[in-house]
């Protein structure tokens, strides 16, 4: 019991920007991206101690949460691949929804992943139609212009499959997924923006280029 205390202490499961709450699920990931914020630093922006001692519970992520009707949105996200741990995503998101006010106009907060869209090589399967109705956004991180600079800069685990995968993930989740977007991190001198926003557009999901962070966010 002493050491889940310590644990508990040594760890941020969930953290807000804004009015959005982020939830800090797992460390693994399947790239290894060499503008990753975790390459710099275990906590982010000073304050959130985000490299898990341990992977928190579906109870302790809710306790975490709250009330979630007091947030925008809920983002699995954090230092890690959040679909890595798909069965407690969908646990979190059923209790989450269940706190939704009722009413034809009542409104909770927006459910989103932020993911690399290594979900179905991960599981070789088809994964989403098991989020369609707990997720409202899904919001995938493209972050290159082609497979050759995929590789080079995220390291994944899967290699050459990867980059494909990615795209095939971004297709499939339109067809289960409300809103669905692909992002690239705002690093011109790594990747061509202009091509990724291309091959975006002709996915037809909106693109965004997401800040990188650097030392103002980590400390």
């Amino acid at each position: 019991m002493l050491y889940d205390i310590i644990s508990l202490e040594m760890q941020d499961i969930s953290y807000t920007i804004d009015n959005s709450l982020y939830l800090n699920i797992t460390n693994r990931c399947t790239n290894a991206c060499v503008f990753c914020i975790r390459n710099k630093a275990r906590s982010f922006q000073g304050k959130y101690k985000l490299w898990l001692e341990y992977e928190p519970s579906t109870e302790e992520i809710m306790k975490a949460i709250g009330d979630p009707n007091q947030y925008k949105e809920i983002i699995f996200c954090g230092y890690g691949e959040p679909i890595i741990r798909l069965e407690t995503i969908k646990e979190v998101s059923g209790k989450i929804l269940a706190y939704r006010p009722k009413g034809p106009k009542a409104q909770g907060p927006k459910l989103r992943i932020d993911t690399n869209g290594h979900g179905n090589l991960f599981y070789q399967r088809n994964i989403l139609p098991e989020l369609k109705g707990l997720i409202d956004i899904m919001s995938v991180s493209l972050n290159a212009e082609n497979g050759e600079v995929y590789n080079a800069i995220c390291n994944s685990f899967f290699g050459k499959a990867a980059f494909d995968a990615v795209i095939d993930f971004i297709k499939e989740s339109k067809k289960y997924i409300p809103q669905v977007e692909a992002t690239v991190v705002g690093l011109p001198q790594l990747i061509d923006i202009e091509k990724a926003r291309k091959i975006v557009e002709e996915l037809g999901v909106p693109f965004r280029i997401r800040p990188y962070y650097e030392d103002e966010y980590v400390r």
